[in-house]
């Protein structure tokens, strides 16, 4: 059997967040993502498509870096206004019946008790199409909003986020027995409160006593995503992930990227394929391969330079408007997010001016672009999936929705006809549609089924 590929849309409750500045676009429909119909259109978009999952990227703060300011962000719209990523997911669910979603959620600034009971419930409520994209918060301004005088460091943003997950994985997992609800009307017994334990966690950084304040759902634990790019945060999502989310200029740097987090995985003592890889692309689909070149074309005039300039400054915590554009980016150590940082100043295969890296990263975030017709974009997935090791893709879009829908509608088609995806869902959980019917828990072998006994 042929290497199965899976898909996730990749998107913002934002006007355009990750092409800068396309908005203004014709074809696109970002201003309306304060609409409850823009998502749910979304979301059966996606469904036709038979996409695992819509995966929702966030920040709490505004790319202030440049220029020392929030005003370029805001006259922009650089992922300003931002709206909650949690919140249209009831209404996505409600539309579809097999689609999952994948919230960004801040383990630096979230509180574990309070955010177990949120995806607990919305776990429920999907049917167990829940997943959590799991993020160490790298903006100076989400600091100082919520509390803190700057930015935690680096490693102890981790440190605190393995806490954050050690904390949950209790609640989850352990808190309540799988027999615990009963339903018994005869004895006036909801459930028996000898199945739900305490789980008594104190530590650095949290005290929870428990118990969890909801009863399983069907996952029991959501879905893990991560996206971390340093040592530490591949460590991390080699630890914890069930699935990661790259960004990656060439065919190569995947190649290493998987190489290098599937030994890190076993080094946790995990199967390799425990976690699967999903690189991020921006397919620009044209009915001949001019066609989609004048298209990419036409889309990078419409990009924001200034508002690409913020978005990367926030990204690499540099304020670029010290910089002469004709400068080269050069490798240096950032805590922001470093992945960003390095796809310009370690790329082996070209030095990058700023103009250069403003340019490319006004589309897409920067990441790779697979452009031409429907065929030759499924060739390149195939031969990223194949030769790159990656188990999926996340689909970037240049105008929302419609990037998804020419995607479904024509490339969609042709990996269906190749046998390298699906023509219908296996299962209703979103565990089971990436790793297969039965498996809508976490396996033996993931830390979460690791955390001791609990006291009654």
């Amino acid at each position: 059997m042929k290497k199965q590929i899976h898909l996730n849309g990749f998107i913002q409750n934002s006007p355009s967040p990750h092409s800068t500045g396309l908005w203004k676009y014709e074809k696109d429909q970002g201003i309306h993502h304060n609409q409850l119909s823009y998502w749910t259109e979304t979301a059966k978009i996606l469904e036709r498509g038979k996409f695992d999952a819509l995966f929702i990227a966030d920040v709490l703060g505004t790319y202030s870096v440049y220029k020392n300011s929030h005003k370029p962000a805001a006259q922009h719209a650089v992922q300003l206004p931002a709206h909650d990523p949690l919140i249209p997911i009831s209404a996505m669910a409600a539309v579809t019946e097999h689609l999952g979603f994948a919230p960004t959620i801040s383990a630096t600034y979230a509180q574990p008790y309070a955010l177990a009971r949120q995806l607990s419930t919305l776990d429920h409520l999907t049917e167990g199409r829940v997943a959590w994209n799991v993020v160490t918060s790298y903006l100076e301004s989400e600091a100082v909003n919520l509390g803190l005088s700057g930015r935690l460091q680096h490693d102890l943003r981790y440190d605190r986020a393995d806490e954050f997950l050690e904390v949950v994985y209790k609640l989850w997992e352990h808190s309540w027995d799988d027999h615990a609800v009963i339903h018994d009307k005869e004895k006036d017994s909801f459930a028996d409160p000898d199945k739900v334990d305490l789980i008594h966690h104190q530590g650095r950084f949290f005290d929870v006593p428990g118990p969890h304040l909801v009863e399983p759902s069907p996952q029991r634990t959501p879905v893990l995503f991560q996206a971390g790019a340093s040592p530490r945060g591949r460590n991390f999502a080699a630890k914890h992930a069930e699935a990661v989310f790259t960004k990656n200029h060439s065919l190569d740097a995947l190649r290493q990227y998987s190489a290098d987090l599937r030994d890190r995985t076993e080094e946790q003592g995990r199967e390799p394929g425990n976690v699967l890889i999903f690189p991020m692309i921006l397919p620009i689909i044209g009915s001949t391969e001019e066609a989609a070149y004048a298209k990419y074309e036409e889309l990078t005039n419409q990009v924001s330079y200034e508002g690409t300039l913020s978005l990367l400054s926030g990204h690499t915590g540099i304020d670029f408007s010290t910089y002469d554009p004709d400068q080269y980016i050069e490798d240096m150590e950032t805590e922001a997010v470093q992945g960003n940082l390095d796809m310009y100043a370690k790329d082996p295969n070209k030095k990058w001016t700023l103009r250069e890296a403003v340019k490319n990263h006004g589309l897409g975030n920067g990441t790779v672009r697979f452009i031409g017709t429907p065929e030759q974009i499924a060739d390149k997935i195939e031969e990223w999936a194949i030769q790159g090791d990656a188990d999926g893709f996340n689909i970037a879009q240049t105008y929302s929705p419609g990037t998804f829908r020419e995607f479904v509608d024509y490339v969609v088609p042709e990996l269906q006809k190749r046998g390298i995806y699906r023509k219908e869902y296996e299962a209703k959980t979103l565990r089971e549609n990436m790793f297969g019917k039965g498996n809508a828990h976490l396996p033996d072998n993931h830390p979460a089924k690791k955390s001791g006994v609990l006291s009654k």
